[in-house]
């Protein structure tokens, strides 16, 4: 099993030096317009490269080998350890999941043998979205729809330019729109004072505009706005760096717009009931698409996270936190979260897959736990299994669903280390159950 894999990764490892048109795996948003250039000193990215693409694709590998007990083994038994650890638990959790479309099938199929739980590191932050979406449902647009047509741009409560380095420059105030479409100037305002207004500029940009509220109050804006656009009499916010002149002329930008987006990312959005402002934000776009265009956009999905909620969905019907326990696929948000699941000492097993970043470690945890990990990733102990995988587009090909849920993206093989896919590893594990 050993060689077959470690033959695949070297017999598909890429020749070229320069790649053009790079899909980069780092950010949500898929950035698909990089040029990497392979060097006897590793991997550099010589043109349309941010701070957090340049760090990640030029990151020097550590040496690394697969591990059972913290002691160096061949692959072969690394596998067959893992598969025994799995065959014995009764309640596997298989967290993390940062991987691409094939490794989170693999992961898929391992869970539905296992009888085990299937959630993603960074899920808390999705079901900001999944709650509004089950319940209210929403009108949301795409990254290309957004860059092509938009006019109106509201940033609300969510640091954006930190999280995505590249959407102010690609999407909000792109060089040139599809169709030889000369797109309109673009309003943007911001919703929230720890906010980086830097990336909004260029040409594109026409006004820029700002809500100082805190940005956790951004839905309470939102929802002051909402009420004026319906004509409601409201009293004058008790909103710190807030006046009801800035929210009626919020409210009549909305309604002047031709194509308006509101804008959140749900890993910003990192306070109590933070699913009620998103209600907000996505019921603004309800209200407005009575009359003119106006939809939401919601960003984040690193690590891929909605790469591994889309599959989820595919295979189970269901998004993340879904438990094979009985047989069947079984969806409870809360039962089958896996950061609760740790913390209340259920499950006997925990099998991490940290493919992309060295960031993503596994909890603490006293479980035995299984890492499928990138060289270099950040553990606070031994596991009982460690095996090196390569990064998706990176050190070998493979797909991720872009932050908007509606395009898969191929990532190319640059070649930087013979490392097999978690896709393999994960295969190789049920093969051996």
């Amino acid at each position: 099993m050993t060689s077959s894999i470690v033959r695949k990764a070297k017999g598909e490892r890429a020749e070229a030096t320069v790649f053009e048109d790079v899909t980069s795996p780092f950010c949500g948003t898929l950035p698909d317009d990089l040029v990497v250039e392979r060097t006897e000193q590793g991997l550099k990215v010589v043109k349309n490269g941010d701070g957090k693409s340049v760090a990640c694709f030029e990151r020097k590998l550590p040496p690394s080998s697969p591990k059972v007990g913290g002691q160096e083994v061949d692959l072969d038994k690394a596998i067959k350890e893992a598969a025994k650890l799995i065959g014995k638990a009764k309640l596997p959790l298989y967290g993390g999941l940062a991987t691409d479309v094939e490794g989170m099938r693999a992961v898929m199929a391992l869970a539905e043998r296992s009888s085990g739980i299937v959630d993603h590191a960074l899920s808390e932050a999705q079901y900001r979205n999944f709650k509004v979406l089950q319940t209210t449902g929403w009108v949301m647009t795409t990254l290309t729809e957004a860059r092509n047509r938009a006019d109106l741009f509201i940033i609300a409560g969510s640091d954006i330019h930190t999280l995505h380095p590249r959407f102010f420059e690609t999407i909000v105030s792109p060089p040139a729109s599809m169709f030889d479409v000369e797109a309109p100037k673009r309003t943007v305002v911001f919703i929230g004072k720890g906010l980086d207004r830097s990336g909004a500029k260029g040409s594109r940009i026409g006004e820029v505009v700002t809500i100082g509220c805190e940005d956790a109050r951004a839905g309470e804006v939102v929802a002051l706005v909402r009420a004026r656009l319906r004509g409601f009499r409201v009293k004058d916010p008790k909103l710190d760096g807030v006046t009801l002149a800035d929210v009626d002329a919020l409210a009549e930008r909305c309604r002047n717009a031709k194509y308006g987006v509101v804008v959140w990312a749900p890993p910003s959005l990192n306070f109590p009931f933070a699913d009620l402002a998103v209600e907000q934000f996505a019921g603004l776009s309800k209200d407005l698409n009575q009359t003119i265009r106006f939809a939401g956009l919601s960003l984040g999905g690193a690590e891929g996270a909605v790469t591994a909620g889309a599959v989820c969905t595919w295979i189970s019907g269901y998004p993340l936190r879904v438990s094979y326990a009985t047989g069947a696929p079984d969806y409870d948000p809360y039962r089958w979260s896996i950061a609760r699941m740790l913390q209340d000492k259920e499950g006997d097993l925990l099998v991490w897959i940290a493919s992309i970043s060295p960031e993503l470690a596994p909890p603490k945890t006293d479980l035995p736990t299984i890492v499928l990990g990138t060289p270099g990733l950040k553990l606070a102990k031994e596991p009982q299994v460690f095996i090196p995988v390569g990064t998706p587009g990176v050190d070998h090909a493979g797909r991720l669903i872009r932050v908007d849920n509606v395009v898969s993206l191929p990532v190319k093989d640059l070649g930087r280390a013979d490392l097999p896919p978690a896709a393999d590893i994960l295969a190789a594990i049920e093969a051996a159950l």
